[in-house]
């Protein structure tokens, strides 16, 4: 769908459109994206402030403690963050929240590696050829009670044979 950041009324009036929504649709003017549904700036918009506060509350944390370790001295109010505190915060988050994704070479690596084994060998049977039953999710992975008596009954007539 295409969006025209500004749309107008039923009133024939241009509808005001928030700064950060109009900056959103240029961005992904000059990326060459045309068709997006209507809440994907509201998404991005939602994502960047919870981003952005989570930082600037860990950052806070960061410069808490450090306050407190450095003065001995708990002090939660009046504290300004400086951008030591914010690069350390963005550092901690994208070290759990974002995976790079892995080199070219590695992944082709992998690639070579897994394609060098070759396939089992397909048997000619009538029908579907179905992974071993206990690979299938039709597969029992269970023991009834029932199958359990019938072992236990076979291996008492074993004994006394």
């Amino acid at each position: 769908m295409s969006v025209n950041p500004t749309s107008s009324n039923d009133g024939g009036q241009a509808s005001v459109v928030p700064r950060d929504v109009r900056l959103l649709h240029l961005i992904f003017a000059t990326q060459g994206i045309q068709n997006y549904q209507d809440h994907v700036p509201l998404q991005l918009m939602d994502f960047a402030h919870r981003y952005t506060t989570g930082v600037l509350k860990d950052a806070l944390t960061y410069n808490d403690h450090s306050k407190s370790t450095s003065s001995g001295i708990s002090s939660s109010s009046n504290s300004t963050v400086n951008t030591d505190d914010i690069r350390l915060a963005i550092a901690a988050r994208t070290n759990y929240q974002f995976k790079p994704t892995p080199p070219k070479e590695l992944l082709l690596e992998l690639a070579q590696e897994r394609n060098s084994k070759p396939l089992p060998p397909v048997i000619p049977k009538w029908g579907l050829n179905l992974p071993p039953e206990k690979y299938c999710l039709t597969g029992k992975d269970w023991d009834s009670i029932d199958d359990e008596d019938k072992d236990n009954v076979n291996s008492k007539k074993q004994r006394f044979n």
